[in-house]
């Protein structure tokens, strides 16, 4: 985010400039990472994960848990970090998850988390910063 908080908006040119292959790949082109391949899979201790491509602050590490899917889960976002939207890609129906500050491609969410929210926000660990 830049210093008056406004959204940032790259060109396509641009964000290959500013991300690795692989993160360009997950956040501009929607792809998805190995499962259990991650460095974030098993961040542990207290902190924020951010988007890597804008470092808007996405999720608390208090909301991470083990989901044994392979990709980082949380039961909740931020408030007004993250936009979700209907994908249909790939004979599907899921939910994207997309950061609100960039649209950078993310994830998904589902309704199988723990309580108290029982959404699993599967965020792809190349999407992530921790700081």
């Amino acid at each position: 985010m830049d210093e008056q908080g406004a959204k940032k908006n790259l060109s396509n040119e641009e964000w290959e400039e500013v991300l690795t292959k692989e993160e360009y790949h997950i956040l501009r082109e929607k792809g998805t990472e190995a499962p259990f391949s991650g460095t974030h899979l098993k961040t542990e201790g207290e902190g924020v994960f951010t988007c890597v491509g804008c470092g808007s602050k996405l999720f608390d590490s208090s909301e991470k848990f083990k989901s044994g899917t392979g990709w980082p889960s949380f039961m909740d976002a931020i408030v007004g970090s993250v936009d979700l939207c209907s994908d249909l890609s790939h004979g599907m129906n899921r939910t994207e998850v997309t950061c609100s500050n960039c649209g950078g491609h993310l994830g998904h969410v589902f309704d199988d988390g723990p309580k108290p929210t029982g959404k699993r926000y599967c965020i792809n660990s190349l999407s992530l910063g921790f700081e």
